[in-house]
């Protein structure tokens, strides 16, 4: 089931992606990348990249490794979307992005280029449910029409 951000988690990455930070530079060309225990936000990505956040308890999470395998597989399609992968690991030392969300357990969180929460969702989730939702955003259709 997609569930849709509440306001709060929308709100808490709004402000959390709103400062600049270097750590995740755009130009990257991995795009698994792990999500720095120091990273306050997602400035460096805004309006070039669409992150997608994974929070799981280890990277030995079945469900993480699910997803992961899924994600390495479509490769060429998150590439396609401009999707970045951020994974954060260690609840142990949480994120200020991992402490905006409060994780239970696995979860995955797209943020669109413009900073937005745009679907949280504590299961594994099939990349093309995944690219069916940025492939409605109005922005990823005019990318597609230029």
């Amino acid at each position: 089931m997609l569930r849709r951000p509440t306001p709060l988690t929308a709100f808490g990455l709004a402000a959390v992606a709103t400062l600049a930070s270097p750590a995740l530079a755009a130009g990257d060309e991995d795009i698994f990348r792990p999500l720095p225990a120091m990273q306050k936000d997602l400035g460096e990505l805004r309006w070039n990249n669409r992150p997608v956040l994974l929070f799981a308890p280890s990277a030995g999470d079945a469900n993480y490794e699910t997803q992961m395998e899924l994600f390495r597989r479509s490769e060429e399609a998150l590439r396609a979307r401009d999707i970045v992968v951020l994974s954060d690991l260690e609840p142990r030392d949480p994120s200020p992005i991992r402490q905006a969300f409060s994780p239970g357990g696995f979860k995955l969180v797209l943020v669109g280029k413009d900073g937005g929460v745009k679907l949280e969702e504590d299961a594994v989730l099939a990349p093309e449910t995944l690219f069916e939702v940025i492939d409605r955003m109005p922005m990823r259709r005019r990318e597609l029409s230029e």
